[in-house]
């Protein structure tokens, strides 16, 4: 199967999910913090669960949820880059039947001449890569 058919299957969505945290390179953004926005999706086959209508053959949102809040609300990163990676990471790693994460963080909260509803960055982790990452 191609990454590309990878990202049209099922997925699990969690959308605008908000928690305040201290990230950035900037003094005041370590010591103030700011509220980041996150979005995930989390690709895996849903059929089982769409089946038999058991949370067990699914992963929990909430499961999802609490890897997201954990890593915002945790030590801070320079780079949302490395927020973002930490997510994908934890997320591939806890849930062996997701086969690929992509992570949406966003500040809505910057200091730019201009109205905005966020700067930030996405990026796609497949399983694969992590295999490959792990063999390295």
């Amino acid at each position: 199967m191609s990454m590309d058919e990878v990202l049209r299957g099922d997925k699990l969505i969690l959308r605008g999910l908000l928690f305040h945290g201290f990230h950035g390179v900037k003094v005041e953004e370590r010591k103030l913090g700011q509220k980041f926005l996150v979005d995930v999706d989390a690709w895996m086959d849903l059929q089982a669960a769409g089946k038999s209508d058991v949370l067990s053959d699914t992963v929990s949102y909430t499961d999802i949820y609490r890897i997201v809040k954990g890593v915002v609300e945790g030590p801070p990163k320079n780079l949302l880059e490395a927020v973002a990676e930490h997510i994908t990471s934890t997320t591939l790693e806890k849930f062996p039947q997701i086969t690929a994460v992509r992570v949406k963080v966003g500040k809505p909260h910057v200091a730019v001449p201009g109205p905005l509803d966020y700067l930030g960055i996405e990026i796609v982790r497949y399983r694969s890569s992590l295999k490959s990452d792990q063999a390295a």
